[in-house]
């Protein structure tokens, strides 16, 4: 057997380094690869070094059996994928080489003259690395059009982020192949071009750098800088706790002395740095659960310090024009765990953001204040997207990228791609679009539920709701036709989303596709989920599903007439094939109900369990009487009757037990 994404097929794949990085590397592969029964090679010199890549890596497989993240037969499956040997001759036959071993650069270029060797010509050549280019680490190469660098990030079998960083000579094809590949294995992957650092680590080193300085200026200590820069800047840990816990003293001492010549003087190893280096010395980190206090006249400079180092550097980035400002800013995010910085910047203001800037330059003469934040603050702001458009065969194809929260609805997203769909509804070279979801998990988990947390009285919840419905409504209307090609599950607004477009498509075999889950939540859906979901389903059915919130898998989406095709192959190719067939009328859809439908037809009787009495009056009022209301009256209707959810209890209850609590824990409604 073996894995097949588009063109790719991947039966063998083989990692080289059983160091740090390359264990963990390894275990994420041994996951997605498993149940494929794709073969696992581990290479390294030193058997030593292969014995403790296996300790470690069924040490963590044995963690997830017990957190019952894997069930035992897949652990096994995991384990006996892979094979540890110091024999190079054992990659023959690989699909994917994958070097990650020490970052040096005659190391590299002797592994990958070995890997020439023993390799078929079409087998792809990747380098983990953290800093260097691929023109350097491939130099040697015969055939450059196959070679890529990945940087993944700590731990690399959890961390999604992983930068792709192809070489001049890597063929634009093999690129965008390895873009999806990650993608369809649960990575989240960001183009990168050709820069030494990349364009996340001169953000993270510069951050560790700027941590070292105010130490040396005494601003304050190990703790107290670690503690002001979680404060400020959101980060799981501070630069120094980061560098003791990924052993990151040795590599970033070398990579700031290299961006030093590389990108621009400011970066440069600070002497603590290089003496801790020289003694093999640690730094003085918080132990787990130590409070530490800041003083009053500590805090506001070194907030200050942080704040301008992480606006300058993520600036800068944009300056050298090798990333966009939507892939640094969800980068930062999601791969080193802080604010976005972009995002944090237009929150902030940017005339308060530049002045931030100009006196941390003013006090880092080396740092030139960048050109790039100068032009966002003439326009007012950084332009940010959620959403991803390209254009394939015709069809305008929209992907909903919001990976840490799997996608969720916000008023800024749904007037994004509004704007898209306008836009392709406009242009006569577009015969119609596809809207799909980030990833293999997701289409949409729902409205962001901060969003709806922080509504505080009806009439706020019926202009939410009414702002969702508007876009939604319009996007059922539009006269070219837009395919809903459903990647993942739909909950709550997600679902909504897809009911309000021509057609609807979905990956086959998902055990959870689509659910309206508000009632769990102590609310009831606002974006016309009452409406839509009878009009498509039946009444019957759909007062089944809206009253209890369960969810309901891929076949019995289809087989109630949720959905309209499940699909085994690659969604998206399916998807611009429906547009294009409705567009020429070789296919049509079934239509909306846009009229009232109701035959005399009664609330059934419904096992509530733990859900809210007071939400489901309010919910049945809203699918029956709707029902003999046309689709914009009941639209209307169901807005004012979210609306009326926010005067209850229950919603208070259901709300506050999901932000604490999450999902899985069921929330103890009073039923008021």
């Amino acid at each position: 057997m073996s894995y097949i994404y588009k063109n790719l097929s991947i039966s063998k794949l083989s990692i080289i380094g059983a160091g740090q990085i390359g264990p963990d590397i390894c275990l994420h592969f041994s996951k997605v690869f498993s149940k494929h029964n794709v073969e696992l090679v581990l290479v390294d010199i030193s058997e030593e070094a292969l014995s403790n890549a296996k300790i470690k890596i069924e040490k963590k497989v044995q963690k997830g059996v017990e957190s019952k993240a894997f069930k035992p037969v897949m652990a096994d499956a995991m384990k006996n994928s892979i094979s540890y040997t110091t024999d190079y001759q054992n990659i023959a036959d690989s699909n994917i080489v994958l070097e990650a071993a020490t970052e040096d650069e005659k190391i590299k270029n002797i592994i990958f003259n070995q890997v020439e060797d023993i390799c078929d010509d079409d087998c792809l050549f990747l380098s983990n690395s953290s800093h260097m280019r691929p023109e350097v680490i491939f130099q040697n190469i015969q055939n450059k059009s196959r070679c890529l660098v990945t940087h993944y990030f700590f731990p690399a079998e959890r961390n999604p982020v992983v930068e792709i960083i192809p070489g001049e000579e890597t063929d634009v094809s093999v690129t965008q192949s390895l873009m999806g590949l990650y993608e369809s294995i649960g990575k989240v992957p960001i183009k990168v071009k050709s820069s030494y650092g990349y364009a996340v680590d001169p953000i993270f080193e510069g951050l560790c750098q700027t941590a070292i300085l105010c130490l040396e200026k005494g601003y304050g200590t190990v703790k107290e800088i670690d503690a002001v820069a979680q404060k400020s800047l959101g980060l799981g840990v501070g630069p120094f706790t980061a560098l003791t816990l990924t052993g990151g003293n040795p590599i970033t001492n070398h990579g700031l002395d290299e961006m030093n010549h590389e990108l621009i003087p400011w970066f440069k190893s600070p002497k603590l740095l290089r003496n801790a280096v020289g003694n093999n010395t640690s730094w003085d980190i918080a132990k787990r659960g130590e409070k530490v206090e800041v003083s009053p006249e500590k805090l506001p400079v070194l907030e200050k310090q942080f704040l301008g180092a992480y606006f300058a550097l993520s600036s800068y980035i944009i300056d050298i024009d090798i990333s966009n400002v939507s892939d640094v800013n969800m980068a930062c995010e999601v791969a080193l765990v802080m604010k976005a910085p972009f995002a944090l910047m237009n929150k902030m203001g940017l005339d308060s953001v530049c002045q931030i800037v100009e006196d941390f330059c003013g006090e880092h003469k080396e740092f030139p204040f960048p050109k790039s934040l100068k032009n966002a603050r003439q326009k007012g702001k950084w332009d940010i997207s959620n959403i991803v458009k390209t254009v394939q065969d015709g069809v305008a194809v929209f992907t909903i990228r919001r990976p840490k929260v799997l996608n969720a609805l916000n008023l800024g997203v749904i007037a994004e791609l509004e704007t898209g769909l306008i836009d392709a509804e406009n242009d006569d070279s577009i015969l119609g679009s596809v809207i799909t979801g980030f990833g293999v998990k997701a289409f949409v988990s729902g409205a962001d539920i901060n969003m709806l947390a922080s509504l505080k009285t009806p009439e706020e919840g019926y202009e939410n709701a009414r702002s969702f419905q508007v876009v939604f409504s319009r996007i059922q209307n539009m006269k070219k036709p837009i395919v809903c090609a459903m990647n993942g599950f739909a909950f709550g607004g997600g679902n909504e989303l897809a009911m309000s477009c021509t057609m609807r498509i979905a990956k086959k075999g998902l055990p959870i596709l689509a659910c309206q889950p508000e009632v769990n939540l102590g609310f009831i859906p606002g974006a016309g989920g009452t409406q839509r979901l009878p009009r498509l389903v039946g009444l019957k059915t759909a007062d089944e599903i809206l009253r209890t919130g369960r969810p309901v898998s891929a076949h019995e989406a289809h087989d109630i007439g949720l959905v309209d095709k499940l699909v085994e192959g690659d969604l998206i190719s399916e998807g611009v094939s429906c547009v294009k067939q409705l567009a020429s009328d070789e296919l049509h859809a079934k239509p909306m109900i846009t009229d009232a439908y109701n035959d005399g037809e009664t609330p059934q009787e419904v096992e509530l369990k733990h859900l809210s009495k007071s939400i489901d009056a309010i919910l049945t009022r809203t699918i029956y009487e709707g029902a003999v209301m046309n689709l914009e009256d009941g639209l209307d209707f169901e807005a004012r009757q979210f609306g009326e959810c926010m005067k209850t209890d229950d919603m208070k209850i259901g709300l506050k037990n999901f932000l604490e609590n999450g999902p899985k824990v069921k929330a103890e409604f009073v039923h008021r």
